[in-house]
């Protein structure tokens, strides 16, 4: 979200692959729309709505609240927020229920508060809630340099005390993450995984695994795993669910795990809210710090998503309407 500055210093910072602002009425405002599908978003202004009593501003994003509906009381106007909503966050303004907004502090910068919640809320839940990761451990991180990648090195580094490995497709990538806090990278482009950990670990395996790849890359981190390890499944950006062989879970007393970070918000919301709140912390008191690897403008929506599809990106990449 974002807002004019009654006292001129222009339109206030951004928010994350969304953007967005709490709603006045009677007022145009800027959105990207999907006009059809296959083809370039559009880049048009559009007139504001009416708040309902529950409401204020709008997947991911970082602004100011313009306006509350009467019943709302966890926010007022002029907050500093940030946000989750499905789509229609690539605007000005946005309208949203006001149970999914929290409060960031002002000396977190909005593109870095914009980049906390779906990543920093996955890597919260995937190595606390449901790998249990404990300070010492050893955690092998998949597509590290990625949004998620880094931020699970960076929670698991700087927040849980564990020891990263991170394997990434390139070079850069590494030693992006080696800058971010791992301790030990490997290139899968170029080696095994499950070799170049066996090597890193001296036989030993890792205690944890965060994996949003799947496919092979899936399978040789579960071969990675130590006694009693566990592997989180996040996602399949390689492209292929893999399957799991249910001896190798029986032989090291192995855990496969999933996490779908979006149905915590309807099945369990406590600890959704818990996460996201958790993430705001820790980076107000300097734990943790978002990589944000590109900034465009609103009107570059297209050129972003390009660069997310082409691989180009590391980090998260941001959406801004200054």
């Amino acid at each position: 979200m974002a807002r004019w500055d009654p006292f001129g210093q222009g339109l206030q910072r951004p928010l994350a692959l969304s953007s967005s602002v709490l709603l006045q009425p009677q007022r145009n405002y800027r959105a990207a729309l999907c006009m059809e599908l296959t083809k370039p978003l559009v880049v048009h202004d559009i007139p504001s709505t009416s708040l309902q009593p529950h409401e204020g501003s709008g997947m991911e994003f970082a602004g100011d609240v313009m306006e509350t509906g009467i019943g709302v009381t966890n926010v007022k106007e002029g907050d500093r927020v940030i946000g989750v909503t499905s789509t229609k966050a690539l605007a000005e303004e946005y309208i949203a229920d006001s149970k999914l907004l929290w409060a960031i502090p002002q000396k977190i910068p909005y593109e870095d508060a914009a980049a906390l919640p779906v990543s920093y809320g996955t890597a919260i839940l995937a190595l606390e809630h449901r790998a249990q990761t404990q300070p010492g451990e050893t955690v092998l991180v998949t597509a590290a340099a990625g949004a998620t990648g880094l931020a699970v090195v960076d929670v698991a580094t700087h927040v849980l005390k564990a020891k990263v490995i991170a394997a990434a497709g390139s070079d850069r990538k590494c030693h992006l993450a080696l800058q971010r806090g791992a301790f030990q990278s490997v290139n899968y482009s170029k080696t095994s995984v499950r070799e170049e950990v066996k090597k890193l670990t001296a036989n030993k395996g890792v205690n944890v695994v965060i994996d949003t790849i799947g496919g092979d890359i899936f399978k040789e981190a579960l071969h990675s795993l130590a006694w009693e390890g566990r592997i989180v499944v996040v996602g399949f950006a390689g492209g292929t669910i893999p399957s799991i062989p249910a001896n190798l879970l029986l032989l090291k007393n192995i855990s496969a795990l999933g996490l779908y970070w979006g149905r915590y918000r309807d099945q369990d919301f406590p600890v959704f809210s818990s996460a996201l709140s958790s993430a705001v912390l820790h980076c107000q008191e300097g734990r943790i710090k978002p990589h944000v690897g590109a900034v465009f403008k609103l009107e570059e929506v297209n050129e972003a998503f390009a660069h997310v599809t082409q691989r180009k990106s590391t980090g998260k990449v941001v959406i801004s309407i200054t």
